[in-house]
């Protein structure tokens, strides 16, 4: 072939533009184009069903020393290649996950002859891409880089609706704490209205292109590297064109850097576009599927459980010895692999104390979790133990301790944002507890963004407004329904979510406003590594045997998921599979009653045990019923079912 006919093979000009052919789906239902457009500017469009959803939108990066986001041209397409995965995961919707897509490479190079390859990937459900920044021409050295902005947009067509999470200003809230990805969600609200903060609008994004009746998008990022930040879309979206957003100034470690810094040759993480209708983007697991391969590391220390925990409800008071020995009984009586022992533990038991109760709860074959306080000097949380996983010395002298004492694992909390020195610290911590065979639960923390594929061990994150803010506010519990109901299609799309779920009973100083039913259906519907069941001895005393013994043999990991029916903030239901019981469960997040006709063809004629509400919202009734092809439940206002295949 010569070069010309080369040429006209790659690229087709139209009206001034210079594009490539399309890269597709393998099912050929989404397709991506990147093209230069009639400025000079890299752009790529997204369309399923040959519908644009992703309307002409940007690419380029700006560093420090060059700008490969103007005066553009596209000097070379790679072919076409096929990209094929299987990989496992110990926790999220599924245990073993199957990724194919499509992959091609397009080259840019500026006036300046820098260059930068942008990767596409098209799936099934969806569109990835990420930048390589390369080594210089006719240059060896391996220079150091700094990026300064990033170009990318997401432009929608008009009348598209958003369902978005903003974020929390940096240093600000209870003992300048945030961001923490702890605010509710701002639901249908349409492309172009401004966040309520500065910061800006976290991922994951969710989003109803006005064009099309049945598509959705849902827009994060994964493969977040020590060496890069996270980000987030800008605040203000004008004509819907969200742009990537970057940390603020002081979401950093102590005075480390705040934008990504490495050596050519640079990459950035995967900015990743899950494309489809409400099934395809809940069902996704593209989040994982960019994230780096699992680093090799010993995984039989790796088990996912349930666990008891007394500050949800008990609060500060009730770290002491006494309390936490009956906890660990709770946990043993309950089947329970873990009980976690939360805030100011060195001093209100002691090491000493602690490695009695890390005995007494092995007898009982229950492992013990505790509690640090991440904090250097970006807040200033009176909590501890603090400040001992600081420097790399610290950790390895703490974790060799926990180890030798027969500690599990531990929770961290309050990290002080998206900057790349914080990100770098995450990956510091996590590369250290998988050396002395510690899991790890992050708390006041970013969103994982697939770190639980990169590092099993990861078991869950909080990155979400979840009980502990129930029980502290009314307005959180006022909104729980229907900030539930969002949950599975945003925050914990992708990755395992530290909610916190299930009280059976009163909360103090706050009135419920959620059903029983409601409240086990979220130990279905949240997808977590490790399980916190916030209920306490006394509560369960009051639970019906039917309920407790659902909680007694509560999955600690999912094979398999499915949606079944919901809308974001309105209704969730979705069916998950261990080993071979199906769990349904749904959440109703109006007040409104609702009378549902779900599909289970999947286990269609088998017999099950339906949990539902009795005559009022404390209520619980448990009967018997045969699956039909269609099932009908009746649900109350802000109330939930499960049912459990059991034949």
């Amino acid at each position: 072939m010569t070069n010309k006919s080369m040429l006209i093979t790659l690229f087709l000009v139209v009206s001034g533009t210079l594009k490539s052919a399309p890269l597709i789906s393998p099912n050929g239902e989404l397709s991506v184009e990147v093209f230069i457009n009639s400025v000079n500017q890299a752009n790529y469009r997204i369309s399923r069903n040959e519908i644009a959803v992703i309307l002409d939108s940007r690419l380029g990066l700006q560093l420090e020393d060059r700008d490969i986001s103007n005066n553009l041209n596209l000097i070379s397409v790679s072919g076409i290649k096929s990209v094929q995965q299987h990989y496992q995961l110990f926790t999220g919707k599924q245990s073993e996950v199957s990724y194919q897509a499509n992959q091609q490479s397009y080259l840019f190079k500026n006036i300046n002859h820098q260059q930068v390859e942008v990767v596409f990937r098209v799936s099934n459900d969806g569109v990835a891409f990420k930048y390589r920044l390369l080594t210089d021409p006719k240059s060896f050295e391996n220079k150091q880089v700094k990026l300064i902005d990033e170009n990318t947009s997401f432009s929608f067509p008009q009348n598209t609706k958003g369902w978005l999470q903003h974020a929390a200003v940096a240093r600000t809230g209870w003992s300048n704490t945030n961001p923490s990805y702890e605010e509710h969600y701002q639901m249908g609200i349409p492309v172009g209205q401004v966040s309520p903060s500065k910061a800006g609008w976290v991922f994951p994004a969710l989003f109803k292109p006005g064009n099309s009746n049945d598509t959705w998008v849902a827009i994060t990022e994964s493969g977040l590297s020590a060496n890069f930040h996270a980000s987030r879309l800008q605040s203000e979206s004008p004509n819907g064109e969200y742009k990537i957003g970057k940390p603020m100034a002081k979401e950093v470690f102590t005075e480390g850097d705040v934008m990504a810094t490495d050596r050519l040759p640079f990459t950035t993480p995967w900015r990743v576009i899950a494309v489809g209708d409400l099934a395809t983007i809940a069902d996704s697991t593209l989040g994982t599927d960019l994230a780096d391969p699992m680093i090799e590391m010993d995984t039989s220390f790796v088990k996912p459980g349930i666990a008891a925990w007394s500050w949800g409800l008990l609060k500060d008071d009730s770290i002491n010895y006494a309390t936490q020995k009956e906890f660990i009984d709770y946990a043993a009586e309950m089947k329970w692999q873990y009980s976690l022992i939360d805030v100011n533990w060195d001093t209100t038991i002691g090491y000493k104390k602690i490695q009695d109760l890390i005995d007494y709860a092995r007898s009982k074959d229950v492992g013990i979790f505790l509690w640090y306080n991440s904090a250097g000097n970006w807040n200033t949380t009176p909590y501890h133990p603090k400040g001992k996983l600081l420097t790399q010395k610290k950790r390895e002298k703490e974790f060799s301790k926990l180890a030798k004492m027969g500690v599990k694992g531990v929770k961290i909390d309050f990290f002080a944002g998206d900057g790349q020195s914080m990100i770098d610290y995450y990956h510091q911590i996590l590369r250290d507890a998988a050396k002395y065979k510690l899991l790890v639960n992050f708390h006041g923390a970013t969103l994982p963004r697939g770190w639980h594929r990169t590092y099993p061990h990861l078991l869950t994150v909080e990155a979400v407004k979840g009980f502990e803010m129930i029980s502290f506010f009314q307005q959180s519990a006022d909104l729980e329904a229907s900030h539930s109901a969002m949950l599975p299609f945003t925050r914990n799309l992708f990755d395992p979510m530290d909610f916190t779920p299930t009280t059976l009973n009163d909360i103090p100083n706050i009135i419920r406003k959620t059903t029983n039913a409601f409240a086990l259906a979220q130990t279905i519907l949240f997808t977590s590594g490790i399980q916190h069941i916030v209920e306490t001895p006394e509560g369960m005393k009051h639970t019906p045997d039917f309920a407790k013994q659902f909680l007694q043999k509560l999955p600690t990991r999912w094979h398999e998921s499915k949606f079944i029916s919901g809308y974001p903030g309105e209704l969730a239901v979705f069916a998950r599979r261990h080993k071979n019981t199906w769990y349904i469960a749904g959440i109703n997040g109006e007040k409104t009653v609702k009378k549902l006709l779900l599909n289970l063809d999947f286990v269609q004629g088998k017999k099950a045990q339906l949990i539902q509400s009795g005559s009022n919202e404390r209520a619980l009734t448990s009967k018997e019923i045969f699956i039909e092809n269609s099932t009908s439940i009746n649900l109350a206002g802000n109330d939930g079912f499960i049912i459990k295949v059991t034949d």
